[in-house]
């Protein structure tokens, strides 16, 4: 899914202290992974959220997802207006080699990306954000998607589901800050 056809748009309930409403910073929200989940909340307060499928394919060799990543990151950008600020699930444990390869790569490719754009970017520990969403720092894939749910959002999966939660971790916290 890319941004054009998001999932879902809301407005965000409150702007943060010392905005106005017509002008806030935008963020962006990864899950990083074959399946990225993103949020996106943008300077007028809207959150868009959804999937993006990096999976490689049968001729594809394997730097073509993080140079397929690197583009979806510049048309997010682009479509969004520019992007204030990135925030990513920081993880520590994989349950397989191939993910901590795709999480490697993804990681690097997107950090590189955030300091060539001169973009703020942080990595949220798990525990922290589940935390925030669910009151439980190691609640299960399907804790995570019934908060979500309960906050008025309808993801399709728990990657969607994960983004918007680090999303509103970094909207209500102002990125660990308050």
């Amino acid at each position: 899914m890319n941004l054009a056809n998001p999932r879902q748009v809301l407005p965000q309930a409150s702007p943060a202290a010392g905005h106005s409403s017509d002008s806030l910073p935008s963020i962006l929200a990864l899950d990083l992974g074959s399946t990225t989940g993103w949020a996106l909340r943008n300077s007028r307060c809207r959150i868009l959220h959804g999937t993006a499928e990096f999976r490689p394919t049968r001729f594809e060799g394997g730097g073509m997802r993080c140079l397929r990543f690197e583009r979806w990151l510049d048309e997010t950008r682009k479509i969004a207006g520019g992007i204030d600020a990135v925030y990513f699930e920081e993880v520590r444990r994989h349950a397989g080699t191939d993910a901590a390869h795709v999480f490697g790569g993804f990681l690097a490719t997107l950090s590189a990306w955030c300091e060539a754009q001169g973009i703020p970017y942080s990595g949220v520990p798990v525990g922290t954000w589940k935390r925030h969403a669910c009151g439980k720092g190691n609640a299960d894939k399907q804790a995570v998607i019934a908060a979500i749910r309960e906050r008025g959002f309808e993801p399709a999966d728990d990657n969607e589901a994960d983004a918007i939660a680090i999303l509103l971790w970094a909207i209500d916290t102002r990125g660990g800050m308050a």
